[in-house]
């Protein structure tokens, strides 16, 4: 890896038409995990002017299709999105969500002496690294920065004529392997009919120059703010949104290998989702014990299978070797589904809050919400080493 380099990521707001699906359907999921926290859901959104269609299959209490409706337009609501092209009281919602297939069933039901399996086959993948406060990558967690407190200015009344839909991008400019400045930063977001490019520029200007550490924002004409001059039409209404689109956004920007699997829309049975955060959880606590500065980790699993084929743990030579490791992961944790939706306390209403401004680096909250960014386990990694 070379020590000086440009790194770029992106990130994206609230009102962007695939975080509006996976809010959606993180919505439905918290939805049914409340009446049931052992509720089987693999829910998806799709999103398009007026329109809402969601789909997938459960294996949970009946939620009457009313009700399913309600909640997708409070949340659309909440969101901010009254316009002519996507308004949360003139959406046409169409339910196509069934009953799970009883072949995946018999495979991750636990029975008789057979441990829960796994949801799904697939690769997850963890990350840490020593570049900011909460061990991530810093281009992403800058992007993300920038837009929440943009997105938080905006619903407080602090900046008017702004639309929700938004993206984000910095470029940061690394010497002896770590961030020292941004070289560029782009925000696109949407406004009122009639604001000029530089009105834009000139009300988020403070809040990009405040999400980034002092003396790192880029030259002026390096700032770009709605580079085609306009952006008056956004949301669903612009350009149509999926769940699961935005998985680089919802993890390291990037910045580390992704095993391809979205998480929203997912009860904690499935591994994309619950092993995506004990992997990331790992990887903190190893950077967090001052094991590495950098490290990525790789689970692997079947369906059907309780334990996972495979653990990889990659210290990027920057602390103690990978393979000591695996072995005291292996003996401190139970990397089974039920192992880990158990360690991390999954099986709760809390997955609505992760679908924006990603999964990770966030604070964990006394409710479980974010669990996996607990450092509780560091000590115990450093006294086995």
């Amino acid at each position: 890896m070379p020590k000086n380099f440009l790194f770029t990521s992106e990130s994206v707001s609230e009102g962007h038409p695939d975080k509006i699906c996976d809010q959606i359907s993180d919505t439905l999921v918290d939805a049914y995990l409340a009446r049931d926290p052992y509720s089987r859901l693999a829910i998806e959104t799709f999103a398009t002017t007026n329109r809402v269609i969601i789909g997938g299959e459960t294996r949970a209490p009946e939620i009457s299709k009313s009700e399913i409706e309600n909640l997708i337009r409070k949340t659309v609501k909440e969101i901010g999105y009254e316009q002519e092209g996507f308004h949360f009281q003139n959406l046409e919602i169409t339910n196509l969500i069934h009953g799970q297939s009883s072949d995946i069933a018999i495979g991750v039901d636990a029975s008789g002496s057979k441990d829960e399996g796994a949801g799904d086959q697939g690769i997850m993948f963890g990350y840490a690294v020593n570049e900011t406060e909460v061990f991530m990558p810093a281009a992403i967690y800058y992007a993300h920065r920038i837009l929440h407190n943009i997105m938080d200015a905006v619903r407080a009344g602090e900046i008017c004529g702004l639309g929700p839909d938004a993206k984000s991008q910095v470029t940061l400019w690394y010497e002896n392997s770590m961030p020292v400045r941004a070289e560029n930063v782009l925000v696109s977001i949407q406004h009122k009919e009639g604001m000029t490019q530089k009105q834009v520029r000139e009300l988020i200007h403070p809040y990009v120059k405040k999400s980034l550490p002092k003396g790192w924002m880029c030259k002026e004409e390096k700032f770009l703010v709605n580079p085609t001059g306009k952006f008056v039409i956004g949301g669903p209404d612009g350009d149509a949104g999926l769940t699961g689109r935005k998985i680089i956004v919802d993890t390291y920007g990037g910045a580390a290998p992704h095993g391809g699997g979205a998480f929203s829309g997912k009860d904690p049975t499935k591994v994309d989702r619950s092993a995506a955060y004990m992997a990331r959880y790992l990887a903190k606590n190893v950077v967090a014990a001052g094991l590495a500065t950098r490290c990525t980790i790789q689970i692997s699993y079947a369906i059907g299978v309780s334990k996972p084929l495979s653990l990889y743990v990659n210290n990027h030579k920057t602390g103690v070797a990978g393979e000591d490791l695996v072995k005291i992961i292996n003996e401190l944790i139970d990397l089974s589904p039920r192992g880990i939706r158990t360690h991390l306390g999954l099986n709760k209403p809390i997955y609505k809050r992760t679908a924006t401004y990603g999964h990770f680096g966030r604070n964990p909250e006394a409710d479980g919400g974010f669990s996996w960014e607990k450092t509780d386990l560091a000590e115990r990694l450093k006294k086995l080493i």
